[in-house]
């Protein structure tokens, strides 16, 4: 990875020189905060300036969609969050959201229309295979060609918002080999972080969810197993961790496999 600057302007700096980005990135709290999340932040932005995506960011002014607080059951507190976002999202009169963050991509695109906050939302996936299919980026196999790359499907990406192939063919278009696991796609298997699960001590039982996953993932005998969100990516490489494989396979999340390919 190169130590060029990143170019990330945000809506109050784009609006005081009279200028509306085509696309705002809603980062996310993970994203903002994480500092395994920030990479992937990274990765995505450096991909939104080489393709010349006419973006900006909140900054400041985003706060957490609401969603662990809806999923841990505080409807009360959620509608706080999510009203306080949409006024900023309206009086900035957005119209289309790009997330790397399936819970953000859910949250925006399902549970704010009904609070008055109508926007496009796409998944950072969906986003870069627009690109690729608009010729404003294109994607080179690189370090990755020929390399055994398993998908773990996020929750709200897959099951709950049916996006299955957009990640699937980013992979293809590197030209790496992918595998799936047993539990895919509709049949996907929750990495243990979902519904708020990510912040609290888990129950008793006979086995972490994200160690069952992780094994899922393992037995396809992967180079990199592949994410597409913050939460599965602590999840399984916490998993990957406890099985003491961390020397010999990767997690990382569809975007840092685009730009580590291309070496940006």
């Amino acid at each position: 990875m190169g130590n060029e600057t990143l170019y990330v302007p945000t809506m109050a700096e784009m609006m005081a020189s009279g200028k509306t980005p085509d696309v705002l990135f809603w980062v996310g709290c993970a994203g903002s905060f994480d500092d395994r999340a920030k990479k992937i932040t990274k990765a995505f932005v450096k991909l939104l300036n080489k393709a010349n995506v006419d973006f900006a960011v909140l900054g400041t002014e985003e706060s957490c969609t609401g969603d662990p607080a809806k999923r841990a059951g505080n409807e009360f507190l959620f509608q706080m969050q999510a009203m306080t976002n949409i006024e900023v999202l309206n009086a900035y009169e957005v119209k289309k959201i790009v997330t790397t963050c399936p819970h953000c991509f859910n949250t925006l695109k399902n549970e704010y229309p009904s609070l008055g906050g109508n926007y496009k939302v796409m998944h950072h996936t969906q986003f870069l295979k627009t690109l690729l299919e608009e010729g404003k980026l294109k994607i080179e196999g690189g370090s990755f060609k020929g390399k055994k790359i398993t998908f773990h499907d996020p929750c709200y990406l897959g099951r709950a918002n049916g996006v299955y192939e957009a990640p699937r063919e980013l992979i293809k278009k590197l030209e790496a080999e992918l595998i799936e696991m047993k539990r895919c796609k509709q049949n996907g298997l929750c990495c243990g972080a979902g519904g708020a699960q990510m912040f609290k001590e888990a129950e008793k039982g006979d086995k972490e969810i994200n160690i069952e996953r992780t094994e899922e993932a393992l037995e396809t005998k992967p180079d990199i197993i592949a994410a597409g969100c913050p939460f599965c990516n602590t999840m399984i490489t916490d998993g990957v961790k406890a099985k003491e494989k961390e020397s010999s396979v990767k997690v990382l999340d569809i975007a840092e496999l685009i730009t580590n390919a291309q070496d940006l």
